[in-house]
Formats: C-alpha cells, structure tokens, sequence
C-alpha cells in the first residue's frame, strides 16, 4: 500500500493533479473535498458538527484502505502549517498508514496567488466540488484563509521522508503527475 498525500493551499491543483496521478498510477483519488461536499448537504463545514463529520467519515475510509489491499491512495489536504491541529492530523495519518506498512508519500503543490484565485473557477474544479460553486462565497473563503493561514511549507519544515515540492504555476496536470509518478518510482 503507498499513500500519496498531495497538499497545498487552496486551487492549487491538488485534485486535477490526483486525478492525473490516479490515472497513471492506478492508485485511488480522495480529495478532500469528497466528504466536505457530502456533510454540506447536512452541516455547514465550518459547524462543529460538519467538521466532526467530515473527521468520522474520512477516519472511517483512512483505516478501512490502510487495511486493505488497494494498491495505494492517493489524498489532498490543505495543510495550515501554522496551526497545531493541522500537524496532528498529518502525523495520526502517516502513523495510521506506516502501522499497516504502507511507504508514505508527501507531495507539496505551489503556485502563484493570482493562479490560483483563477483555477477557483475552473470547469473540473466547479464539476468535482458542489460547495465551490457559488463563487461570491467561494471567493470570499479563497480570500480570507489565504489571509489567515500559511499554506505552504517553509524550507526544510517538512520533516517526512519521501517529500517532494512542485512549483505548479504553469504546470500541466499530467506533467505534475509524471513528475511525482517518477521521483518516487511509483
């Protein structure tokens, strides 16, 4: 079992590179937003409840593929890297994984902020991910946590092994996707 955690802040492509990366590899795509978009019908994500949901269904799956023989998983998170939380979640995954003797991969996304403010409204991301369709909302959220979190990695913070960062800005998915699939011999 390989688990490929693909992050980084918000549209910057961590989806269409795990599609891409799925495709190639055969591994399967969870993308964040797969448990976000079904609690939403209920609760808000940003409500306690939304987000204990969103924790429980996402537990459930990460414990059920870590036992399992799927051949590998690839999942994208954005990663407040100033925010305590954040670490824990990122080192009870990895844990959880490593415990089933499954190699971990992290993959870091970046890309210039007008970017991806740009992607936000790209036709796959608008297909795949409900709750980004309303785009005044959408925006408005792209906006306030790029001002209130650090959502790449200083240098060196990344302290995984098997760490890889791409500069995405111009990028094609499936370039992005062959580059992760060849550095880590996937």
């Amino acid at each position: 079992m390989k688990l490929v955690i693909l992050f980084g802040p918000q549209a910057v492509g961590k989806m269409t590179v795990g599609q891409e990366l799925a495709k190639q590899t055969g591994f399967k795509l969870f993308h964040n937003h797969m448990t976000i978009d079904l609690v939403s019908n209920f609760f808000d994500y940003g409500t306690v409840e939304g987000k204990r949901l969103v924790s429980l269904f996402r537990q459930e799956i990460f414990e059920a593929v870590a036992e399992s023989d799927l051949p590998g998983l690839i999942f994208t998170y954005v990663w407040a890297f100033d925010m305590r939380e954040d670490w824990a979640y990122i080192e009870s995954l990895y844990q959880l994984f490593r415990t089933h003797g499954a190699e971990v991969y992290f993959v870091e996304l970046s890309a210039e902020y007008a970017v991806r403010f740009e992607r936000n409204k790209t036709p796959n991301r608008l297909a795949n991910k409900p709750t980004k369709r309303d785009l005044v909302r959408s925006e408005a959220i792209f906006c306030a946590v790029e001002k209130k979190y650090r959502l790449n990695s200083m240098d060196g913070e990344v302290p995984y092994p098997n760490y890889l960062r791409i500069d995405n800005t111009t990028l094609a998915p499936e370039a992005a996707a062959a580059m992760i699939s060849d550095h880590f011999a996937l």
